[in-house]
Order: C-alpha cells, then sequence, then structure tokens
C-alpha cells in the first residue's frame, strides 16, 4: 500500500464514520414515531438490493458471491448483526446518541477480550490490561450504584456485545470466504430475516418520513460503499483508530439535534475507552508486524 492511498483511506474512513454517524440520527427520528422491526425492515430491503446489485458487477456475478462452504455460519453471523441494529435504535431512542456511541465504543474491547476463546488467539498481558482499563471507562459513564441497574444503560452494552461477536464471526468466515461472499450473505439473510418479523409491525408513515427513510436508505448503502473502498486503499490496522470518530459525529449530532447532554462522566469514561481501544489496535498491529 501507498502513502497516498493509506492517505485517502483514512479520509473515506472519516467519511465514512460520519455518514453512519448521520444514519444513525435519521434511525433514532425515525424510530421515535414507528416500530424499530419495521424501520430496519425497510432499510435492509435497499441493502440487499444493494448487495445484489454489488456482487452481478463482481466477477462470477452473483452465484460466485453466494458460494460458501459454510452457510450456517453466514446464516448466524447475518442474523445476529440484524438483531444487533434493532437493539442499537433502541439504545438511541432510550438513552440518546451520545452515551449509547459512549459506551458502544467499547466493542473493540470486547473483541480483544473474545478473541482468544472464541478464535484461538493470543491475548497478552498488555491487551489485558487495557481492556480491564476500558471497562474501568464503562463503569464511569453507567455509575454503578445509579444507572448500572436500568434497561437503558444495559442496551447499548448488549449492542456492543452482539456487535463484537459479529466481527469475531466475520474473522472466522473470513477463514474460507471472501469479504464479497460475507458481504452478500449479510445483506440478503438480514433481508429476509428482517421482513419475516418486522411486515407484522408495518404501519403506514407519513410523506416526509418517507423521505427520510428513504435518505435513510441511502446512507447505509453510501457508508458501506464508503467502508469497501477504504479497505480496499488502505490496511484496516491503519484505518481503524479513525473509526471511533463515529462517536465524536454522533455526539455532535445527538447534542444539535436532539437535545442531548454531555455528562462529565459519559466525556470522562469514553476517553478511558477510546484510549484503551486504540492501545488494543496498535498492540494487535505490533503482533501482526512481528509474525510477519
Amino acid at each position: 500500500m501507498t502513502e497516498q492511498n493509506t492517505r485517502l483511506g483514512i479520509l473515506l474512513m472519516v467519511a465514512t464514520t460520519f455518514v453512519f454517524a448521520m444514519q444513525d440520527g435519521i434511525s433514532r427520528h425515525l424510530a421515535e414515531e414507528y416500530n424499530v422491526l419495521m424501520i430496519v425492515m425497510i432499510r435492509y430491503w435497499f441493502f440487499a438490493a444493494f448487495v445484489i446489485f454489488i456482487a452481478s458487477r463482481r466477477e462470477g456475478g452473483v452465484r460466485a458471491a453466494a458460494k460458501t462452504s459454510q452457510p450456517f455460519l453466514q446464516i448466524f453471523r447475518s442474523v445476529l448483526l440484524a438483531a444487533e441494529i434493532c437493539v442499537a435504535i433502541v439504545a438511541f431512542v432510550w438513552l440518546g446518541l451520545v452515551e449509547s456511541h459512549a459506551i458502544f465504543a467499547c466493542y473493540p474491547l470486547m473483541i480483544a477480550a473474545l478473541s482468544g476463546p472464541i478464535l484461538g488467539e493470543s491475548v497478552g498481558w498488555r491487551r489485558w490490561t487495557a481492556i480491564g482499563i476500558g471497562f474501568i471507562g464503562i463503569l464511569i459513564i453507567l455509575q454503578p450504584g445509579f444507572a448500572v441497574f436500568s434497561i437503558e444503560a444495559v442496551v447499548p452494552l448488549i449492542s456492543a456485545l452482539m456487535f463484537a461477536v459479529y466481527g469475531l464471526m466475520t474473522r472466522f468466515a473470513a477463514r474460507k470466504d471472501t469479504a464479497a461472499t460475507s458481504f452478500f450473505w449479510t445483506g440478503t439473510v438480514g433481508s429476509v430475516v428482517m421482513t419475516g418479523v418486522g411486515i407484522w409491525f408495518w404501519e403506514p408513515m407519513g410523506q416526509s418520513d418517507w423521505l427520510w427513510m428513504a435518505l435513510l436508505c441511502v446512507t447505509g448503502a453510501l457508508g458501506h460503499w464508503l467502508l469497501i473502498k477504504t479497505y480496499e486503499l488502505a490496511e484496516a490496522s491503519a484505518v481503524q483508530p479513525f473509526a471511533y470518530l463515529q462517536l465524536v459525529f454522533a455526539s455532535a449530532l445527538g447534542m444539535a439535534v436532539f437535545g442531548d447532554t454531555l455528562r462529565t462522566n459519559v466525556m470522562i469514561g469514553a476517553a478511558i475507552i477510546v484510549g484503551a481501544g486504540l492501545f488494543t489496535l496498535f498492540r494487535e498491529r505490533v503482533k501482526k508486524q512481528e509474525a510477519a
């Protein structure tokens, strides 16, 4: 990878986080008026059409993209992501964008902690120390004895855990399947599952909300397209730290549009979580370089 490609990849990752933050804001806006399952279902319809279009333009077409030797794994990770999106949107409505994203930012730490038992990867004492420090940041946000027992505080933590397992399952699937195959199964299986569930919660939407729904679908497809281009240009280890900017963009949106507040404990806790997460990413990169 050239230095120019890495710089462009970083810029694309910044753009990706901004688009995904806007998507989260639109999801929260719609979920305050309509059923979450219906919103995610419509979003997945567009997502499925997008992945099929992408697959059809690649060598081998849709048949090549769908070919896998591990269909049950692909189905599991796809269903898990669809469920995680629903849980995350509920967290946006109940807790707000600021605190939801502050807690959700711990998912890289969860990936590091679970990579040993799930993938059999070695996690050294430095990363375990960072993981422990990161979870202290979570406790600072949750304020044990006050908010830790409220369902609102637990929901984004569940979302982060689900996304971490999804990330590990995706990494496990990559041992045999290409990224294009996993992407195809994610969109198509998610669409089928969400249609089977969400269709029962259909309710009429106002004309202006259909415009927001259309924008939600477009931002979802655009975000995934930018992410694909990002990883085509630059190594994941070089751009992944910039994914934390989604916390910044989403928090700014939450405060500017939805009136969310940035409490001191949330700010301190988020800083600790992000710092610990960046350190685990750094140590993972060092380990890969040593192995190479």
